[in-house]
């Protein structure tokens, strides 16, 4: 019973900061209809610039940087690329979503570039500490993953529903010609939608950098690949379905690595393919995502 809370609670704080990811998937995507290819890549830069503050300017105001350092960076992205880009005669979505993964790859090889072979410490206050609750063994880091992840996506579906940004958001995803008719600004919007994303994106890379993992390195942007999984899981435009979708692809990876022992028929690196696995056996079920919208179809 022991390991099994263990695996549950390590399941929920890596979850909680997949669900993160998951959910700057989900916001550009309801905002401007193009999945977000370069996510890693905004998830590195984010990481990178908490790791290379904290020392200069301390652990709390390096995460604020980082946060704001990728949410612009993200914003730049969008009003200076795929906004112009779309405005040409080459602006479809699958074509901007394409020109995300160019500019991921940009974005990653320069900051590997300057990453180079290092591991980089964040300067987390919580280091390798644990808490004992009810005999688990916990990490306080991944008590903090879950607290921070709450409080962030619970202010996020806030202002969401209550916030005059988040009624534009919910009309331009439900219809954008009417919403512009309306006068929403659909650019303001998208640029919000690609900066939010990019806040997220580097608060979890904070975590996904602290104990028990050394810290970052050119790898830690592959974390977001498993966080596309969780976000089509959950459907691609439905932002409960990221948090749902998060926490799946969380539980079934603390699942895998904590009982592989006793399925080693499965191989020693199965952890890694599980999330593309229940990814395949949710959409074989269910095209659309646990909660994505179903298209129409007249016949």
């Amino acid at each position: 019973m022991t390991a099994f809370a263990e695996v549950l609670v390590n399941g929920l704080s890596s979850g909680a900061v997949y669900a993160l990811i998951a959910l700057g998937f989900v916001i550009i995507f309801k905002a401007t209809e193009v999945i977000n290819f370069a996510h890693p890549s905004l998830l590195l830069a984010g990481g990178y610039v908490i790791a290379e503050l904290h020392d200069d300017i301390g652990f709390p105001a390096a995460v604020l940087a980082g946060i704001a350092t990728t949410a612009v960076l993200a914003a730049l992205v969008e009003v200076l690329i795929l906004r112009r880009l779309k405005a040409s005669a080459a602006g479809g979505h699958s074509t901007l979503s394409i020109v995300t993964i160019g500019v991921d790859i940009i974005l990653t090889v320069e900051l590997t570039r300057r990453i180079g072979t290092k591991v980089m410490p964040l300067g987390d206050p919580w280091g390798d500490r644990v808490v004992e609750i009810g005999g688990v063994t916990i990490a306080q880091t991944r008590i903090a993953a879950i607290i921070v992840a709450v409080v962030a996506i619970t202010a996020f579906l806030l202002a969401f529903k209550y916030t005059s940004w988040g009624v534009a958001m919910r009309a331009t995803a439900e219809r954008r010609e009417t919403a512009a008719l309306m006068g929403v600004r659909l650019g303001r919007v998208s640029a919000g939608a690609w900066a939010v994303a990019g806040a997220f994106a580097a608060l979890a890379a904070l975590f996904l950098c602290v104990f028990p993992t050394p810290g970052l390195d050119r790898t830690t942007s592959f974390a977001a690949l498993k966080a596309l999984p969780a976000a089509v899981i959950g459907g691609v435009d439905s932002t409960t379905g990221a948090l749902v979708g998060g926490l799946l692809i969380g539980i079934t990876e603390s699942a895998v690595v904590g009982y592989q022992n006793d399925f080693s028929i499965l191989g020693g690196g199965f952890a890694e393919v599980a999330p593309y696995l229940l990814m395949t056996v949710v959409l074989l079920a269910r095209p659309a995502g646990l909660f994505g919208t179903r298209e129409a179809a007249r016949v």
